[in-house]
């Protein structure tokens, strides 16, 4: 949905058009009894002044105040809801094109997060704002009529303080705009910075690194306080001005109506109702706060807008044919990753990847089982590229697992069946090959017991995230260092049962790629050598990546 952010407001504004003629409805019936208030209130006090029979009036005064309440009351729900069905109906959107971008998008896992929660909240509020601002305008306006029905003196008197009030609103919306944006940016940074130091606890922990890392993600502070402060300025000023604006007007106000009373113009009852008016009138200056909040809506608009923008990969329309799982990477490059790596590997043969952190083995996987595309070049399964597949014939095909697996699901048979339509004894084959059936059988409801009842340990979650791969009986298995948590006779029995499926481990254990039929040794973006482990154990290079990570 490609567009700018008022464009994008709109829509949600538009999104529940018969709660939205609801409010604005009830919101009039509570502006008319505003407005209808003061001329009450008036009229009730002439009557008793003047010694008539107050209960019409009083009753009236009643009736008027009691409808006020009740729309006042129903335009607490209404909004309510208005804003939260917007704000659901953004946060899908934006997580539908989020996941559409996959792990190519260019937004970091905090700043989504802060864009899918807040910013959709914020924009998800327009109509609300917009509700509000309408009827304090409604309210503001109608006053001034009423004002001059009574006296066009006092109107004219009254109509002399707007300008200042317009100008006011206008260097309020203008001081705000740039620091809420800012504010928000780093806001997002903030977010993709702590999300980045919870998912690392345990290696920060183990590093000693905590102050350090602490001073990192706290980085942008001085940026957010300098956006925060500006916001509060402008607010300030703004709350001082106003404040001293309203008694002004009052005065003003109040001063020509004694000289009508004394002209025989106006009465006590008047005299009240002119100053109601005044009040009222200057409601849109009360509601300044208002003016703050559209601004934020726009700038989140803006940020949803600039994830909505960003055009996901193309999907492929192509079946697969049949193969073997032959595996091929023809000059893939990968920005920052890999540089023209040409790879391949049979199907049905055991590959083994390795090599020094950041050489690119993760990377690689990653083009193999198509969850990113190369900047230049191809990944092909079988002699198809990958991105001319159909997505859903490209997943039935590859399983991929990785060292800390995200298990989703209610319970564990779900978590384990999670993407596939496997049963219940496709679920239980898998973990009988990962080695994890007996765990799990164990536990107080057996595969139904909630996933996050589940206490697993580090190599038991990544077993169970192995079984989730291999359960839709791929024709390609790719392990990110699946099996880096597992001990080793553990690990030897498990890659023992994998098939005769095509299997690329990411490994750094010497036995592991012994066992395997090529190995691929990476370095700093490039594939060093490919070859047998026997033959590649004769290089210097090479035995020192092994000893590297020992």
């Amino acid at each position: 949905m490609a567009g700018s952010p008022d464009r994008l407001l709109r829509s949600v504004v538009l999104l529940d058009r018969p709660r939205l003629v609801t409010v604005l409805v009830v919101s009039l019936i509570s502006t008319a009894a505003g407005l209808l208030l003061p001329g009450a209130l008036a009229t009730a006090t002439d009557a008793v002044l003047g010694g008539h029979d107050v209960a019409a009036a009083v009753l009236w005064l009643l009736a008027l105040g009691a409808a006020e309440v009740a729309a006042d009351a129903v335009n607490v729900l209404l909004p309510a809801q208005l804003t939260g069905n917007a704000s659901a109906w953004l946060r899908r959107k934006v997580t539908d094109r989020l996941l559409a971008l996959g792990v190519g998008s260019p937004f970091a896992p905090g700043d989504a997060v802060s864009r899918v929660t807040g910013d959709c909240a914020m924009a998800g509020g327009v109509a609300a704002v917009l509700v509000r601002l309408i009827s304090t305008g409604v309210l503001s306006s109608g006053a001034v009529v009423l004002l001059a029905t009574l006296d066009w003196r006092l109107a004219l008197v009254f109509l002399a303080s707007l300008p200042l009030a317009m100008l006011l609103a206008r260097s309020h919306l203008r001081g705000t705009a740039k620091d809420v944006l800012s504010y928000q940016r780093v806001s997002g940074e903030l977010g993709a910075g702590l999300l980045d130091a919870v998912a690392g606890l345990r290696t920060i922990a183990a590093s000693g690194t905590a102050d350090a890392e602490a001073d990192r993600v706290l980085r942008p502070l001085p940026r957010l306080h300098l956006a925060g402060l500006g916001m509060w300025r402008t607010q300030a000023r703004m709350v001082w001005r106003a404040g001293l604006l309203l008694p002004t007007a009052e005065v003003a106000v109040l001063t020509a109506a004694g000289f009508g009373v004394l002209a025989g113009r106006l009465t006590v009852g008047d005299v009240l109702a002119a100053l109601g008016y005044v009040s009222l009138g200057l409601g849109l200056v009360g509601q300044i706060p208002l003016l703050t909040s559209l601004s934020r809506t726009r700038s989140s608009a803006r940020r949803i807008t600039e994830v909505l923008d960003t055009e996901p990969p193309s999907r492929g329309n192509l079946a697969l044919p049949e193969g073997t799982g032959a595996l091929e990477l023809r000059g893939a490059t990968v920005r920052g990753a890999l540089t023209e790596v040409d790879l391949t590997i049979p199907g049905g043969s055991f590959a083994a990847l390795v090599g020094s952190s950041g050489s690119g083995k993760s990377t690689v996987v990653a083009l193999l089982a198509g969850l990113r595309r190369p900047d230049a070049g191809q990944a092909l399964l079988d002699g198809c590229d990958l991105a001319e597949l159909r997505p859903e014939e490209l997943r039935a095909a590859t399983g991929y697992a990785t060292a800390e697996p995200m298990l989703l699901g209610a319970t564990v048979a779900e978590a384990v069946a999670y993407g596939s339509p496997a049963g219940a004894p496709a679920v239980t084959a898998a973990c009988r090959t990962t080695r994890i059936h007996d765990v799990l059988v164990r536990l107080p409801h057996g595969y139904h017991t909630p996933i996050a009842e589940t206490p697993l340990s580090g190599g038991e979650s990544a077993r169970v995230g192995l079984a989730r791969a291999l359960v839709r009986e791929p024709r390609v298995l790719l392990l990110d260092d699946a099996t880096a948590s597992l001990d080793t006779v553990t690990e030897r029995a498990v890659t023992a049962d994998l098939g005769d499926r095509t299997r690329v481990i990411v490994t750094h254990r010497a036995a592991m790629a012994a066992r395997a039929d090529l190995v691929v040794w990476l370095e700093a973006g490039r594939v060093r050598a490919v070859g047998p482990h026997e033959q590649l154990w004769q290089l210097p290079g090479y035995r020192a990546v092994f000893t590297e990570e020992a």
